[in-house]
């Protein structure tokens, strides 16, 4: 299945090449599963990202995203059996609390 992701970004905040580079960072990774991404405009501070219309991050509720983080958010959506090799690090809970593969959690 092709999966679509958007990145909506802030035009007045001037987010747009923070939102190309996550857009390249996530193509590069992404290369066969994604049929899509687009960048949709915005203003009010929006930096989103949607996979399939879901939101997997939002800046004002997360603040802005680390590109490993944003990585396996996408990547549990579109590839959830794929490692994403360095940013897969076992033992290392993600900047969202998350727990790691080992169960281990930063909260």
């Amino acid at each position: 299945m092709s999966h679509r992701v958007e990145i909506e970004y802030c035009t007045q905040c001037r987010w747009l090449p923070r939102a190309a580079w996550l857009a390249q960072e996530l193509l590069t990774t992404f290369e066969t599963e994604l049929g899509e991404l687009a960048l949709k405009p915005g203003t009010g501070g929006v930096f989103v990202v949607r996979v399939d219309g879901e939101p997997v991050w939002d800046r004002r509720e997360q603040g802005f995203p680390e590109p490993t983080a944003v990585k396996r958010l996408v990547r549990d959506r579109v590839a959830p059996e794929r490692s994403l090799g360095h940013s897969d690090k076992v033992g290392q809970p993600d900047k969202l609390g998350q727990p790691d593969k080992l169960g281990h959690s930063d909260t």
